[in-house]
């Protein structure tokens, strides 16, 4: 099984036109044969950030689908999950209250950045008001996507900064 990012700006950030845009998405990815992982709308239905699961390492396009043709749309990239269980993912549905998007520098592979986010990970202890959830890194490291729950977005900073590692955007998601 292999997870993939569909990155989507919709036309219409009418938060009922969102909600169809979602069952829409859901219905195709389901007959091409891959399951929807979770949906993060950013504040203002801007972006939505999609993840999904599919057999094998082919995901489903979305740029030749009729309903979509309105749609800023980027991906699939296949992406691995970081810092959560899949299945406990699955089960819980959760939403978290900030996203985090890194530009992941080209010298930094796969294997470094996994030591990188295993030595920095317990240093958010150091910052008890934000919760790390998980991240999703793109297979290619082109960049990556981490979750938080945090009072606010200063909070954010302030533990990616205790980590070391910089927010490229930072955004706001609806709960």
């Amino acid at each position: 099984m292999a997870l993939f990012l569909y990155e989507l700006e919709p036309a219409d950030g009418d938060a009922g036109s969102v909600e169809q845009l979602i069952k829409g998405l859901d219905a195709h990815l389901r007959t091409a044969g891959g399951e929807l992982i979770e949906t993060q709308v950013t504040e203002g239905a801007g972006r939505l950030f999609v993840i999904a699961e599919f057999d094998g390492c082919r995901a489903a396009s979305i740029s030749d689908v009729d309903e979509f043709s309105g749609l800023v749309a980027a991906g699939p990239d296949e992406v691995r999950l970081v810092g959560a269980d899949l299945a406990e993912l699955k089960k819980a549905r959760p939403t978290a209250g900030y996203l985090v998007e890194w530009d992941i520098p080209e010298a930094i592979d796969m294997d470094t950045y996994l030591a990188r986010k295993k030595a920095n990970s317990p240093k958010y202890a150091d910052v008890p008001e934000v919760s790390f959830l998980r991240t999703y890194v793109r297979e290619d490291t082109d960049k990556c996507l981490c979750f938080y729950d945090a009072p606010d977005e200063a909070a954010v900073r302030h533990a990616r900064d205790v980590v070391s590692t910089p927010v490229d955007r930072l955004h706001r998601l609806q709960g």
